[in-house]
C-alpha cells in the first residue's frame, strides 16, 4: 500500500511541532534565568566557615551566584565589625570583586549591653564599614533578652537614622525573642519607629525559633519584606542546616505571598548541607540555588 504524501500545509505543521518540543528544555531555562533575574537569588557565608573566608567566596562563586552577603563574622574575619580596620576592609572588598561577586548586605551585631552611648557608637562604626564596602543592606538579629529590648529599639533608632544618610537599609531577620514572628516583628518596627527599618523574612526561622507556619505569618507583615533570608527547618528547634525540600517550609506558598504583596528580592541563601569539604558544601549550596530557581519559575 502507498503511503500518501504529505502536503506542503501538513509538513510546516509537524514542522513547527517538532520545532516546538525541541524547544521546551530551553524555555524551561529561559523561565527559571528570568525568575532569578526578577528576584536575585545570593548566598552568604555561613556554609563555609568551617574553612577560610577565600574558599567561601570560591565556594559561592563555583556554586553560581552572582551576589553575597557578609553574615557569619569569624575570629580572623571581622566582616563589617567594628573591630574591621580599613585595610582588612579594602583587602575585603577586592577578594570579593576579584571573584566577580556583589555583596549586598553586612550583619550587625549591636551591644545591647554596653552604655547606650557606646552602644550607639559602635554600631555607626559598623555601618560606617558597611557604607565602605558598597553594601546597601544591613541586617540585625533582634534581641532575645526581654530586658534587653528597650536599650536595642533605642540603638536602631539611631541606626535606622545613621543608615539612611550612608544609602543602606536596616532590616530585621527573624530569630526568636524580640524577633520571633510576626507579632513581635511588628512590635519591634513599631518601637524603633523609623521607615527605614525594614524586614528580611526567614521562613525556615520563623519554624526553628516559634513553629509556626511560615505562609500565615506574612499575612500581617508581607508588605514590610525588602529581602528573604532561604532556609529549610523540619521542626521547631530542628537542623537547618539541610537541602532545601528536606523541610517544611512552603517555599512557593512564601513566594506567592511575597509576589502579591510586591516583593522584589533579594534571595539569599544562607544554609545547606555542610559537606566534608568545601567543594561537598559548594555542591549542595548549587542544589539549592536551582531548587529555588526552579520554585521561582512556577511562581
Amino acid at each position: 500500500m502507498n503511503t500518501p504524501s504529505l502536503s506542503r500545509r501538513d509538513f510546516i505543521i509537524r514542522s513547527s511541532a517538532v520545532a516546538a518540543v525541541a524547544m521546551l528544555p530551553s524555555a524551561l531555562s529561559a523561565a527559571q534565568k528570568s525568575a532569578a533575574s526578577r528576584w536575585p537569588v545570593g548566598c552568604f557565608n555561613r556554609p563555609w566557615t568551617k574553612w577560610s573566608y577565600d574558599q567561601a567566596l570560591d565556594g559561592i562563586k563555583a556554586a553560581g551566584y552572582q551576589w553575597t552577603g557578609l553574615l557569619s563574622a569569624t575570629k580572623t574575619d571581622p566582616l563589617i565589625g567594628s573591630a574591621a580596620t580599613p585595610e582588612y576592609l579594602a583587602a575585603l572588598k577586592q577578594k570579593i570583586a576579584s571573584r566577580g561577586l556583589k555583596a549586598n548586605m553586612g550583619a550587625l551585631r549591636p551591644k545591647t549591653d554596653a552604655p547606650l552611648a557606646d552602644a550607639i557608637k559602635d554600631l555607626r562604626k559598623q555601618l560606617e564599614n558597611a557604607h565602605t564596602l558598597g553594601l546597601k543592606y544591613a541586617l540585625t538579629f533582634g534581641v532575645n533578652k526581654p530586658e534587653q529590648y528597650a536599650q536595642y529599639y533605642k540603638i536602631m533608632a539611631d541606626a535606622a537614622a545613621f543608615a539612611q544618610e550612608r544609602g543602606i537599609n536596616v532590616v530585621l531577620k527573624p530569630h526568636g525573642g524580640g524577633s520571633g514572628a510576626s507579632e513581635e516583628i511588628l512590635r519591634s518596627m513599631k518601637e524603633v519607629g523609623h521607615p527605614n527599618f525594614k524586614i528580611w523574612y526567614d521562613a525556615g526561622n520563623i519554624i526553628f525559633y516559634t513553629g509556626k507556619d511560615p505562609v500565615a505569618e506574612l499575612e500581617s507583615i508581607a508588605q514590610h519584606v525588602t529581602g528573604f533570608c532561604a532556609k529549610d527547618c523540619p521542626k521547631q528547634r530542628g537542623e537547618v542546616m539541610i537541602q532545601f525540600g528536606e523541610g517544611k517550609v512552603d517555599f512557593a506558598g512564601v513566594f506567592k505571598k511575597l509576589k502579591a504583596a510586591g516583593f522584589n528580592g533579594p534571595i539569599m541563601v544562607e544554609s545547606c548541607r555542610v559537606g566534608a569539604t568545601p567543594d561537598e558544601t559548594t555542591a549542595n549550596a548549587r542544589a539549592n540555588r536551582l531548587f529555588l530557581e526552579k520554585v521561582l519559575a512556577s511562581v
